[in-house]
């Protein structure tokens, strides 16, 4: 199994990526779906998250106001951390579980982990590649704003609130443009699926090579 850590600031271009790796035959782990899970009503997490910052974050329906939660982490740290504390060790537990099972199906899966917040969880080593879609600050501050309809305070508070261009960037194995057109994005991760695919058959070829030298081994004892 071949594992990518895939990550990119708010609207830089990460959701095209993702969309192409999963049409090219990638097992997408999509970490924000897996925190809505691990808060989803009736959950361990959304009752923690209660806890933690009252009940006003609870929607009438009984599940999570993502808006309401949103204006309390989003400019406080200690809150952001606080939440983090919360779901972040459950979101690995379901990845873990969805890893397990690609693995059960394809022992040479390429498994893509979209995690918005890698750099600032720390899982950079966890994976052979770490891919960065980039784009920078001033190009998605206007995405944000004229393509998402965002307000420009709230834009700048979402990107504030994730890892720096420099730290993310740091962390890369791989970056991908993101600062032109859609085909040129998905045409970068064309070149990134077959590097994968190298990477796939390099490994399945040393591990029946081993597999070899341990039958020789083992037939001349």
């Amino acid at each position: 199994m071949f594992r990518i850590g895939l990550t990119g600031g708010i609207a830089a271009g990460k959701s095209v990526a993702t969309r192409r790796l999963d049409e090219l035959g990638a097992v997408v782990v999509d970490h924000d779906q897996l925190a809505r899970t691990a808060v989803a009503p009736g959950s361990v997490g959304l009752e923690e998250i209660a806890e933690a910052f009252g009940t006003e974050v609870i929607g009438p329906d009984g599940g999570l106001d993502r808006p309401a939660l949103g204006r309390l982490v989003f400019a406080d740290d200690e809150a952001r951390e606080r939440l983090n504390a919360i779901v972040h060790p459950e979101v690995r537990r379901l990845s873990a579980e969805h890893e397990a099972a690609a693995a059960a199906r394809d022992p040479r899966a390429v498994v893509v982990h979209d995690i918005p917040l890698l750099v600032e969880t720390g899982q950079a080593g966890a994976f052979h590649l770490v891919v960065v879609v980039h784009a920078p600050v001033e190009q998605r501050l206007e995405r944000l704003v004229e393509g998402r309809g965002m307000d420009a305070e709230e834009a700048q508070g979402r990107i504030a609130a994730q890892a720096s261009d420099e730290d993310r960037l740091a962390g890369a194995d791989v970056v991908l443009d993101g600062t032109g057109s859609v085909e040129n994005l998905r045409a970068q991760v064309d070149s990134l699926w077959e590097r994968a695919q190298r990477e796939v058959a390099q490994e399945a070829e040393a591990e029946a090579d081993d597999a070899a030298l341990h039958d020789s081994r083992a037939s001349g004892a």
